[in-house]
């Protein structure tokens, strides 16, 4: 999601609450001659009451003042012309492109196809496959020989020959010759929509019927079926890959198999990812992570490994991805989401998929019964004359005569399309591949399509006028893409160029960004009190920490670990009776570790640099900059609020 897209949504969330109410409206407040209503103030905070953290934005006069510093920086935006720029007229179009998709759907049909979807999720079918190519545009001769040839092999394996020796020899699919036509488990969504409903609809071990897609015509073989595998929820211990320069490459799987080692001694795998992991997000937490599904990581192999365990607290060894070395821990393991925690995102998906083919049929036949439309025959047979073979082979130009040619061949209710456009339409159709013969038959084609394509273009330009809610959201969306652009302008960019401002505003409150007392240390850690004394002996006599691990881990056994760098109080790392000053601590145990720290040298609360803290101090002077600005605009635009009918609304609110 991309930072305008978040910004909007917080925007306007509240701009989708309350179509179809009726309540009576009085203006709340004047910015200069313009009316903003009560109604749509209570939206809004209706909406966001639940969203909002600080409880100052709840207060309606706190709230009031957010409204209206809100509708001062529109009322801006279009003091300055903003809304006349290309790039806001751009994206104003594709965000109600995007809205618009909504008013595209056949809700019964949607509906079935989310069923249907959500039914197959609760599976995974490994099956095979037999291909023979015939584009979806191919011609009839083409297209019967291809159906010939994969009907033959068909009755061959539906008469039981050997599946995987009929894809090497036949398959036209390039991976045949080495998968054997195994195309592996996959569930809903993966395959395109034809290829997967022939795999569900067939049992397993059976071969299914000829099927139809647009890489050609399959026979499919259910290899196995087993439930979806769900998700899971694993921790985990991670040491990074070794960088480049690094001079010991081997370092890291030492250091991986050294843990593993410590865990199977019996101490804690939280405890060890709070010490040793290099995850930082998840150490803390005891490397436990969030949740996932097949597909989500960026990693096949640490996916395939978290799958494999069974039940909870279930170890992985050490193992190796493109991150680093990895042991997972099993937590717990999910069940496919329910249908209605999952409906969006299917809906979503289908909107995607070869699915959403049903749903534009269903809103073709919906439009052609809606409106009143009358194709000119006299002007459709002018215009076919124009059309010739050459469009076979992606050859054909308008004719001079059809270039300036104004008869009006298509009107829907009383938009009139001529029969140019019709013309314009069919050049881009060469490029679709269609071969339907002769041509009488091929411009009867090519007008059914022209007449869905301008009759959804009609439905689409009159939104606004059959849906009143559509409007109203595209004009809050209309406002919100210029407050973005007005923001951008004004502040976001101003807060990170203007670095003698960042520099004047961080001067006067850095105070704010302060370290908390830090220490150089090496932290070494046992279960056993006879190798942290060995170990403290060693560290006394100035040994290094190798040398100190070379001594104490014996053979394949890990009795001592090591940790070494810098450490903030309160780091999860640090044990938390290290004593703040240089030297070598005693030994002292915590939880089932006995702990020897070596501080080599304490760093005292101090204020952070400007570049240690540049992100968190560009954000607080975003928000000075905005507070500043704010009052500005009050002073540039004359804004009256009616109190009596505040106080109205505040009791109606909080009664």
């Amino acid at each position: 999601m991309s930072i305008k897209s978040f910004f909007l949504g917080l925007s306007f969330l509240a701009a989708t609450a309350g179509f179809g109410q009726t309540n009576t409206k009085e203006v709340l407040f004047t910015i200069n001659d313009k009316s903003y209503y009560t109604d749509e103030f209570s939206r809004v905070y209706k909406k966001n009451l639940d969203l909002v953290k600080d409880e100052s934005q709840k207060d309606l006069n706190q709230y009031l003042e957010l409204f209206i510093g809100y509708k001062l920086k529109v009322n801006k935006a279009y003091k300055l012309g903003l809304q006349n720029s290309a790039k806001y007229q751009s994206e104003l179009k594709s965000y109600r492109s995007q809205l618009a998709k909504n008013y595209f759907n056949d809700t019964k049909i949607t509906e079935a196809l989310i069923e249907e979807a959500y039914q197959r999720l609760q599976k995974e079918v490994r099956a095979s496959h037999i291909l023979i190519l015939a584009d979806e545009n191919a011609s009839p001769e083409d297209t019967l020989k291809a159906y010939k040839k994969i009907e033959d092999i068909a009755k061959r394996a539906q008469a039981g020959e050997d599946f995987a020796a009929l894809a090497v020899q036949y398959s036209e699919d390039p991976s045949a010759k080495e998968n054997k036509g195994d195309l592996g488990y996959f569930t809903a969504f993966r395959m395109v929509y034809g290829f997967e409903n022939a795999a569900y609809n067939t049992a397993k071990g059976k071969v299914s019927k000829i099927t139809r897609t647009r890489f050609g015509y399959h026979i499919v073989k259910v290899e196995d079926i087993r439930p979806n595998r769900g998700e899971v929820t694993v921790a985990h211990i991670m040491i990074l890959k070794a960088k480049p320069e690094d001079a010991d490459q081997g370092k890291p799987e030492q250091t991986i198999n050294e843990i593993y080692q410590k865990i199977q001694q019996g101490e804690k795998f939280e405890d060890l990812a709070k010490q040793f992991s290099e995850d930082k997000s998840t150490s803390p937490k005891g490397g436990v992570l969030n949740k996932f599904g097949s597909g989500q990581l960026s990693s096949e192999a640490f996916e395939e490994v978290a799958f494999s365990l069974v039940n909870p607290n279930d170890l992985s060894k050490p193992f190796q991805t493109e991150f680093g070395w990895h042991i997972v821990k099993l937590i717990a393991k999910h069940p496919v989401r329910t249908l209605s925690e999952m409906k969006s995102e299917l809906e979503n998906k289908i909107g995607k998929d070869d699915r959403s083919k049903k749903i534009t049929a269903s809103l073709n036949e919906k439009l052609r019964k809606q409106y009143t439309y009358k194709r000119d025959s006299k002007v459709f047979a002018q215009v076919s004359k124009w059309i010739t073979a050459d469009f076979y082979e992606s050859k054909w130009a308008q004719p001079e005569a059809a270039k300036d040619y104004a008869g009006v061949l298509l009107t829907i209710n009383t938009k009139k399309i001529d029969g140019k456009k019709f013309l314009e339409f069919v050049d881009k159709q060469q490029k679709s591949g269609l071969k339907v013969k002769p041509l009488s038959v091929l411009m009867e084609t090519l007008y059914d399509r022209f007449l869905d394509e301008q009759l959804t273009a009609y439905y689409d330009e009159n939104l606004e006028t059959e849906f009143p809610e559509f409007a109203y959201v595209m004009e809050e969306y209309r406002d919100g893409l210029l407050l973005f652009d007005l923001m951008e302008k004004e502040i976001w960019e101003r807060a990170k160029t203007d670095t003698v401002g960042l520099q004047t505003f961080y001067n006067s409150t850095k105070f704010n960004h302060m370290w908390k007392k830090r220490v150089e240390a090496t932290i070494l850690s046992s279960t056993k009190m006879e190798t942290i004394k060995k170990a403290l002996s060693l560290l006394k006599k100035n040994k290094d920490v190798q040398t100190i691990k070379d001594q104490l881990n014996v053979g394949n056994v890990v009795n001592v670990m090591a940790n070494t760098g810098k450490f903030e109080e309160g780091n999860s790392a640090l044990p938390k009776a290290t004593q703040f000053e240089v030297g070598i601590s005693d030994i002292f145990k915590e939880g089932e570790y006995y702990f020897v720290v070596k501080v080599d040298k304490v760093m005292p609360e101090e204020v952070k640099t400007l570049e240690e803290c540049r992100g968190k101090v560009v954000n607080e002077y975003q928000q000075y900059l905005e507070q500043r600005w704010v009052d500005d605009l009050k002073q540039e635009f004359n804004v009256k609020v009616n109190q009596d009918v505040f106080e109205s609304v505040k009791k109606q609110l909080h009664p």
